[in-house]
């Protein structure tokens, strides 16, 4: 309670630099380091400046809350795009570079140590073991421990959470982007999804249509129980009733072809 100087108790109070030291709070006022060196009495000392390096620099820019989620989301782009480029190529270095960054920021800052960096590693390897070995628990495990890396490098879990979100949506509406563009050229689904077909036009067919038996009369080689053979134009012939049980030796007509089925009627005795 300082009522001299227009403060109640409870109350917010400025000082100027004299009231500052008239109520004990300061003990002087200097122009500058020569006179306050003058009153310690170290004016005669060895005193030498220390400037931040240029690698103090740069970590403290890669540690910035701005740049880490785009180096992440340039590292996901770049991981996603290299899918798509034959062998490896300007996509994958600028994605792992992107992640050397993030690491090398956060090392030289001390936010983190190099424990974090092996854990990536350690991820890296079993995310591309994953891919001789499927079974998906060891892909797993790789996703978890390289998730888990980053983390561990940085001191606010909230903004890497927020950071990573950008990076993951940001790679997933690129990925299906490219997928809708150069979807046949990503080399990475190559060799697991079939892109040939065998077209109509091609001479392919799954099963001839016997449009021709349609009408043809023959005989029931075997019991028809409802599916058997007949002989239709002295040819063999799977057929299959519509529903109803006819005798071997019956006499039959084609009354519908629907692909490889053929369905027979029985064609009831004159007599």
């Amino acid at each position: 309670d300082l009522p001299e100087y227009g403060a109640e108790k409870g109350k917010l109070l400025t000082f100027t630099a004299e009231q500052a030291k008239k109520a004990g709070y300061s003990e002087g006022t200097v122009s500058g380091k020569a006179e306050l060196y003058s009153i310690l009495g170290v004016e005669d000392a060895d005193i030498r400046s220390i400037e931040e390096s240029f690698p103090e620099k740069l970590a403290r820019f890669l540690t910035n809350p701005i740049v880490v989620p785009i180096l992440l989301t340039i590292a996901g782009i770049g991981i996603v795009m290299e899918l798509f480029s034959p062998g490896f190529g300007i996509p994958g270095v600028i994605g792992i570079t992107s992640l050397v960054l993030f690491f090398y920021g956060h090392l030289v800052a001390g936010i983190t140590g190099y424990e974090s960096l092996a854990m990536f590693i350690i991820g890296v390897i079993l995310v591309l073991i994953e891919f001789f070995i499927p079974g998906g628990i060891i892909g797993l495990l790789g996703f978890t421990a390289i998730v888990g890396s980053l983390f561990l490098a940085t001191d606010d879990p909230v903004h890497m959470t927020i950071s990573l979100l950008i990076a993951v949506t940001v790679s997933i509406l690129v990925f299906i982007l490219l997928v809708k563009v150069f979807g046949k050229q990503m080399k990475f689904f190559r060799k697991m999804i079939l892109t040939d077909a065998t077209k109509t036009e091609q001479g392919y067919v799954s099963n001839p249509n016997r449009l021709d038996l349609l009408g043809v009369e023959g005989k029931a080689l075997t019991d028809l129980r409802p599916s058997g053979t007949a002989l239709v134009k002295e040819e063999r012939v799977d057929v299959v009733t519509e529903g109803s049980f006819i005798s071997k030796g019956s006499s039959i007509i084609i009354v519908k072809v629907e692909g490889s089925r053929v369905v027979v009627r029985e064609i009831p005795d004159s007599n």
